[in-house]
């Protein structure tokens, strides 16, 4: 019985850790996706076609 509670104890300790680095790598690509709006934005003059 103690093996299936440290069996459940690290899988619970990984989905905390997955749920933390998707959430720094979603907030990674909003932010540069944010950023490269600005910059288009901001040289929207200069874009030709």
């Amino acid at each position: 019985m103690e093996r299936v509670y440290k069996t459940m104890r690290n899988s619970g300790a990984l989905n905390i850790v997955v749920g933390i680095v998707m959430t720094v790598i979603g907030l990674t690509a909003g932010i540069m996706t944010i950023v490269n709006g600005a910059i288009l934005l901001k040289r929207k003059s200069e874009i030709t076609f």
